[in-house]
C-alpha cells in the first residue's frame, strides 16, 4: 500500500503549524473580508471517498464586476493531491459577475485528513475558506466471492508486420523529388554545354562545314539553304564586328558595314562588301520571292561567304596586351563563379541526399529511432551497451549496471556516529545526470535491530541535503527474487544545481534499503524518465539486485 511522505509526524506537525497560521491570517483580515462587497463560499462534493477517487472542491465568488480576483494556483490542498486544476467559470447578473473555481483532489492512502482553508486574493486582499474533514476508505476485497486469477506469464510481442501504406505514402514524394533534382541537374548540364561557345571564327568555319553536309541543295531547298547560310555570316558579324548584326536587315548591315569602313573600325575592301550584299539580294530574292536558285550559284555564293569571313577575320584588329588581361580576369571570375555554383549544387545534392536517407530510414525503423542516431541518446546507449555485474562494499550489494560504479569518500556526518564502524560510497554520474547510480552500505559496530522506516527518513532526508527539492515520497515494502525484503521509497523531486538555480524538470528516483549482516544496505537510482529506455535501465537494475547473506541470516 503506497505511503505518502507527509503522513508521518514530522509533516504532521509541520502542516498543524501551517493550519494554525492560516487561521491566525484568517483572524486579521476578516475585518477586510467584512468591509467587502465580494462573497466566497466553498463546497465539496463528498467528505467519504476510497482511494484514488476524485473530490471535486468547489469555491465560489461573487463580486462587483470591477474587482480583481485570483485564485491560488500551488499545491495548497496537502495532505491531499491536487490531481487537476479546473477553468474557472463566470456568471454575470447585473453588475455582479460568479467565478466559479474547480480543484480536483485525491489520497492514495486511507485515513482521515483535513483540507486547510484556502485563500483567494480579491483586489489583493486575501478571503479565507474554512477546513474540511474527508475520510478516505480501503477497497474491500471479500475474496470468498471474488475468484482470485494467477499472475499470467509474460507473453513475447512480435514485431508489427511491415507498414506497407506508410512506405508508399513517403515513397511518392521521395520519387517526385529524385525526379525534379534529375530534371534540374540535366538541364543545368545542358545550360553549361549551351555555354561552352567557340570563338567566332571556329564557330562560323564549323556552321559552314555542317551546312556542305546537308542535302539541302540536292533536295530543291534553296530557301533554307540561304537562310542558313545568311545566318551564319550574320551571326560572325554580329560577335565579331558589329552587335547588331543579327537584329539588322540585310541593307542595314551593309550600310553598317560602309560606316564601320568610313570611320576606320576595320579595314573592310569595299569589293567584299559589295559581294555580301549581291549574296543578301538573292538571299531575299529566294527566302521571299521564292526564287529557285541554281546550284552552282548556291556553291559559289557558299565559297564566297567563306572568302568574305576569313577577310574579315584578317581585319578584325588585335587585342591590346590591356584588352587581353581583361578577357583574362573576366575569364578567371567567370570560372571561379561556375566552380562555386557547382560546388553550392554539389553541397546542396548531398544535404538533399542525407535528408532523402533520413526520411527512408525513418519512415521503416521510425523517426524516434533516427532521431536518436543523429543527435544519440545517453539513456539508450547505456541500454544497449554491455553491463558490468559487480559486488560493492560490505556487507555486499550485487547489482549490475551499464557502467562499473566508482568509490567515493563518504562526506555522511551520520558516519562519525560512534555506532558506525565504516561505510562507503560508490555512485555514477550526478543528480542532474540522465542517469545517476549510488549503492551505499554501512556497518555497525554492535549487534542491534534496524528500523527500516526510521532508516528510510534519515535516507530521505540526507537526499533533500544533497539537493533533492519538492520531494514526493510514496512507499511501500519490497522483496528481491530471492526473498531479500526492504523498503521501497519513490516518487520525483527537482535537482538544485546552484544555491539560487533549481532545475524546472523533475527526476524520477527509486530508493531500496536493506537491513542484512547488522548493515544497512541502499541502492539508489535517479532519472530523466524518456518513457522507454529510462524504466528498462531502471528495472533492470532493480531485478539483478542481490546481497550477499551470512548462514545466521538465511536461517
Amino acid at each position: 500500500m503506497l505511503d505518502f511522505r507527509q503522513n508521518n509526524n514530522q509533516n504532521y506537525r509541520k502542516l498543524s503549524f501551517q493550519s494554525n497560521r492560516y487561521f491566525l491570517f484568517s483572524l486579521f483580515f476578516v475585518l477586510f473580508s467584512f468591509l467587502s462587497n465580494a462573497q466566497v463560499s466553498f463546497s465539496v462534493d463528498s467528505t467519504k471517498i476510497k482511494i484514488g477517487e476524485e473530490i471535486l472542491y468547489t469555491i465560489k465568488v461573487e463580486a462587483d464586476s470591477s474587482d480583481i480576483i485570483r485564485f491560488q494556483e500551488e499545491q495548497t490542498f496537502m495532505p491531499l493531491e491536487m490531481i487537476e486544476s479546473y477553468k474557472a467559470d463566470t456568471t454575470f447578473e447585473g453588475a455582479k459577475y460568479q467565478l466559479i473555481k474547480k480543484y480536483g483532489l485525491t489520497q492514495f492512502d486511507s485515513g482521515k485528513y483535513t483540507i486547510p482553508p484556502q485563500i483567494i486574493f480579491i483586489n489583493e486582499k486575501p478571503f479565507f475558506t474554512d477546513s474540511v474533514k474527508v475520510e478516505v476508505n480501503d477497497v474491500i476485497i471479500d475474496t470468498t466471492k471474488q475468484k482470485m486469477f494467477d499472475i499470467k506469464p509474460a507473453v513475447e510481442v512480435k514485431d508489427p508486420p511491415f507498414d506497407w501504406l506508410q512506405f508508399l505514402y513517403w515513397l511518392i514524394p521521395i520519387l517526385l523529388i529524385v525526379g525534379l533534382a534529375i530534371y534540374l541537374f540535366r538541364r543545368k548540364k545542358r545550360n553549361d554545354a549551351e555555354q561552352k561557345q567557340l570563338p567566332p571564327y571556329e564557330e562560323a568555319i564549323v556552321a559552314l562545314k555542317q551546312l556542305d553536309n546537308s542535302q539541302l541543295l540536292k533536295e530543291n531547298k534553296s530557301k533554307e539553304y540561304y537562310s542558313n547560310l545568311t545566318e551564319i555570316v550574320k551571326r560572325y558579324l554580329d560577335r565579331e564586328v558589329d552587335e547588331a548584326a543579327l537584329e539588322s536587315t540585310s541593307d542595314e548591315l551593309i550600310t553598317r558595314l560602309m560606316m564601320h569602313r568610313d570611320a576606320g573600325s576595320f579595314d573592310f575592301d569595299l569589293e567584299t562588301i559589295r559581294k555580301l550584299d549581291a549574296i543578301f539580294k538573292r538571299a531575299d530574292l529566294v527566302k521571299f520571292a521564292k526564287m529557285n536558285q541554281e546550284t552552282g550559284q548556291a556553291v559559289v555564293d557558299r565559297k564566297t561567304i567563306e572568302e568574305i569571313i576569313n577577310e574579315t577575320h584578317e581585319a578584325v584588329p588585335e587585342p591590346t596586351e590591356e584588352e587581353l588581361l581583361e578577357t583574362q580576369e573576366y575569364l578567371e571570375k567567370l570560372e571561379k563563379k561556375r566552380k562555386r555554383r557547382k560546388l553550392i549544387l554539389g553541397i546542396s545534392g548531398v544535404l538533399v541526399a542525407i535528408i532523402l536517407a533520413g526520411v527512408v530510414y525513418g519512415s521503416i525503423t521510425g523517426f524516434d529511432n533516427l532521431k536518436d542516431k543523429v543527435f544519440g541518446n545517453e539513456l539508450r546507449e547505456l541500454s544497449e551497451n554491455r553491463w558490468i555485474k559487480s559486488e560493492y562494499g560490505f556487507p555486499a550489494v550485487i547489482v549490475e549496471t551499464p557502467e562499473v560504479l566508482v568509490r567515493v569518500e563518504a562526506q555522511d556526518a551520520n558516519a562519525e556516529n560512534s555506532m558506525i564502524s565504516g561505510k562507503d560510497y560508490f555512485i555514477y554520474g550526478e543528480m542532474k545526470s540522465p542517469l545517476h547510480i549510488m549503492v551505499s552500505t554501512t556497518r555497525f559496530s554492535q549487534k542491534q535491530d534496524i528500523a527500516l522506516e526510521n532508516a528510510l527518513e534519515a535516507v530521505l532526508q540526507d537526499l533533500e541535503q544533497r539537493g533533492a527539492k519538492n520531494l514526493i515520497v510514496k512507499r511501500d515494502d519490497f522483496e528481491t527474487d530471492k526473498g531479500i525484503k526492504g523498503v521501497r521509497a519513490y516518487g520525483e523531486f527537482n535537482v538544485q544545481v546552484s544555491d539560487s538555480k533549481v532545475l524546472k524538470e523533475k527526476s524520477t528516483y527509486e530508493l531500496l534499503l536493506f537491513a542484512q549482516q547488522n548493515g544497512l544496505q541502499e541502492v539508489l537510482l535517479v532519472y530523466q524518465d524518456d518513457g522507454k529506455y529510462a524504466e528498462e535501465i531502471k528495472e533492470r537494475i532493480i531485478a539483478s539486485i542481490e546481497l550477499e547473506i551470512s548462514e545466521k541470516d538465511g536461517q
